[in-house]
């Protein structure tokens, strides 16, 4: 009701604005192929280069993507990057995976402005919790492939960076409006000037999301709703330049009954309730020659309640400082260290629970990073990450990587990288009550599981339409997680006892077949072996949870500027089948059509899964959310 009448207000406020800005569109929207080529990335060194040059798995979805997708959440925006998996569970639930094991969705590093949004309680993301207005996104980075040489471990298999628009990049109002018949939503957001040398920005949005329902038609208790509010303040003085951003939330939203069986006893679930919040501040300073030096602290707060099982408060607090000097005959450095504290506390129950139940958590590193010039057209990366966590102490990720720039235009480069992702409480300290006196105890001697990765890739230009990447890579994982039973007791625990070996191709390519018409193709293949060490028993299934992955992922998309005023997108994907057990292949169809009513005033049509009868995404076929149509209309406007 709310949502309704936000949508009614916000029509009734657009007929009395006497005089509408002209909308200013997105500066990736009308890009050349040889400008997307030299989009400004700092995920693959931590220092600003062109997308061409760095030598990593690298996709960029540029705000303009974003847009043109009609996705309506961060989660579903994600899957614009071909070299990311992404998996709806229920009604808020996702999996987000790149190169493979979305059975254990902990090996990838998700970052939003600088804030690790990864939670030490799996290891991995809470995506219900993560949302950000998508007009203020202005490119997300996403890395597949190692990075804990630059971000830590738990970048494993890849590091998603959501990075949003300055405040002065978003000045004047904005109010958008959305109805569907799966969502509902509202976004409010102004900016202004803060004296002569800054800016700032606050929003406002809430949303709710429906009951999803089964293959066979049967309504899903996972309703959710969410209200959000941040502000971004900006300014400079002299070669100095400060940020402060934060947001609160909150949320609820409803658990598919019966529930989980947990010690052969359905227990009825009630609503997650989530909320938290967070506060950044980061400094830099321009040095002479080009270097600079950077210090960021943020705080997190994070609330979750899944009742009948546990209760979680979590405050992290994250400091990190980074110093690049203006590069020195061929040599371009950059180092820096982090320092993380947790203070987690958790409210067991008598079906679930984590001990001890309270805990406090640290992470120290240090990291190097060099980049050699060898020759005008040859250059080494030599990087070594020191990281250490209370559970194994010390950890060593090191990194090595060629490019080789054969021609302006062209990149062909390798890397060999070792990575760990550390242990997470879900790994260590988790129990489940039984005989004797814990069913489960966790794993106390867990080890952080380890991988070497060795990568080879080339990307280049074909005439003056057509860019293209493609990415070979080869992975063997050691110390995966086992469930295993204490010899002679009808008692189990976490160990190291699987191994796996992975190989694939992600290859993506963009072609300007007009002015006004763009197509972009991408398809992405992998093949993964696992297998147990001798002597090894596999009680918890950990062989069958590596089969959640399809093999393959094609997508192809179209995006055509009919005039100054319209625009007309789609977009189909092909999945493969997967197993553990069994998902169909599936194909979705998604399309977006917008007009420009007058100047400061959009509304667009957007459908999702437009064709067939729905689609599984997850392996967990009891209560599992059938994917089906998603319709929408939005109506936007700039003041």
């Amino acid at each position: 009701m709310a949502l309704k009448s936000c949508f009614t207000g916000a029509v009734l406020g657009l007929q009395t604005l006497s005089a509408l800005a002209t909308v200013v569109q997105d500066k990736f929207a009308s890009m050349s192929l040889e400008e997307l080529g030299s989009i400004r990335i700092t995920s693959v060194s931590k220092r600003e280069e062109s997308v061409a040059d760095a030598p990593a798995a690298v996709y960029v979805i540029s705000s303009g993507d974003i847009r043109r997708s009609g996705a309506a959440s961060l989660v579903e925006a994600l899957r614009l990057a071909p070299n990311l998996q992404v998996m709806q569970i229920s009604s808020g639930g996702y999996t987000v995976t790149a190169r493979g094991f979305a059975g254990d969705r902990n090996k990838l590093l998700v970052l939003v402005d600088g804030r690790s949004v990864y939670t030490p309680l799996f290891a991995g993301v809470f995506w219900d919790a993560q949302d950000v207005p998508l007009d203020d996104i202005e490119r997300i980075e996403v890395v597949s492939g190692p990075g804990g040489t630059l971000w830590g471990t738990n970048a494993v298999n890849g590091v998603i960076n959501v990075i949003t628009k300055s405040a002065a990049a978003t000045q004047g109002g904005r109010v958008a409006a959305g109805a569907g018949n799966q969502r509902s939503d509202a976004t409010v957001r102004y900016g202004g000037a803060l004296g002569e040398n800054g800016a700032y920005r606050v929003y406002g949005k809430s949303f709710v999301m429906r009951n999803t329902e089964t293959a066979n038609g049967t309504e899903l208790d996972d309703a959710r709703h969410k209200t959000q509010a941040g502000l971004r303040a900006d300014w400079k003085a002299g070669d100095d330049r400060f940020t402060a951003q934060g947001d609160v939330y909150r949320a609820r939203g409803g658990q598919p009954q019966p529930g989980n069986v947990v010690t052969g006893t359905v227990v009825p679930l009630g609503n997650v309730v989530t909320g938290g919040g967070n506060l950044l501040a980061r400094w830099t300073r321009q040095l002479d020659a080009g270097g600079s030096v950077s210090v960021q602290a943020y705080y997190d707060r994070t609330e979750r309640e899944i009742p009948p099982f546990v209760s979680e408060k979590l405050d992290i607090l994250d400091l990190q400082a980074q110093y690049t000097p203006a590069p020195v005959g061929r040599h371009a450095l950059a180092i820096g260290g982090q320092y993380r504290h947790a203070r987690d506390r958790l409210e067991n129950s008598v079906y679930f629970g984590f001990l001890p139940a309270r805990q406090n958590a640290n992470w120290t590193s240090l990291f190097a990073q060099d980049d050699i010039t060898l020759t005008d057209t040859l250059r080494l990366t030599l990087g070594l990450r020191a990281e250490r966590n209370d559970y194994t102490g010390n950890e060593f990720l090191p990194n090595a990587r060629l490019a080789w720039k054969a021609t302006p235009e062209s990149l062909l480069w390798a890397a060999a990288s070792r990575t760990v992702r550390a242990p997470s409480r879900q790994d260590r300290d988790p129990v489940v009550p039984g005989v004797p006196p814990f069913l489960l105890i966790g794993g106390p001697n867990f080890q952080s599981e380890t991988a070497r990765v060795f990568e080879v890739g080339y990307r280049g230009k074909a005439g003056e339409r057509l860019l293209y990447s493609v990415n070979l890579y080869r992975a063997l994982y050691d110390k995966l997680r086992t469930q295993e039973q204490v010899p002679g007791k009808r008692q189990f625990f976490y160990a190291n006892n699987m191994m796996a070996a992975t190989r694939g191709v992600e290859a993506w390519a963009s072609w300007q077949a007009t002015q006004a018409w763009r197509v972009s193709a991408a398809v992405y293949a992998q093949h993964q072996d696992s297998w147990l060490k001798p002597g090894i028993r596999d009680f918890g299934r950990a062989l069958q949870r590596m089969d959640a992955d399809p093999a393959y992922t094609a997508s192809l998309r179209s995006s055509w500027q009919l005039a100054d005023t319209r625009e007309f997108d789609v977009a189909v994907r092909r999945v493969a089948s997967a197993s553990n057990p069994d998902v169909p292949a599936y194909t979705a169809a998604d399309m977006r059509y917008a007009w420009r009513l007058r100047p400061g005033l959009e509304l667009s049509l957007t459908g999702a899964n437009l064709f067939g009868g729905g689609h599984g995404e997850v392996t967990d076929v009891r209560n599992r959310t059938q994917v089906g149509r998603a319709v929408a209309a939005e109506l936007v406007a700039w003041f």
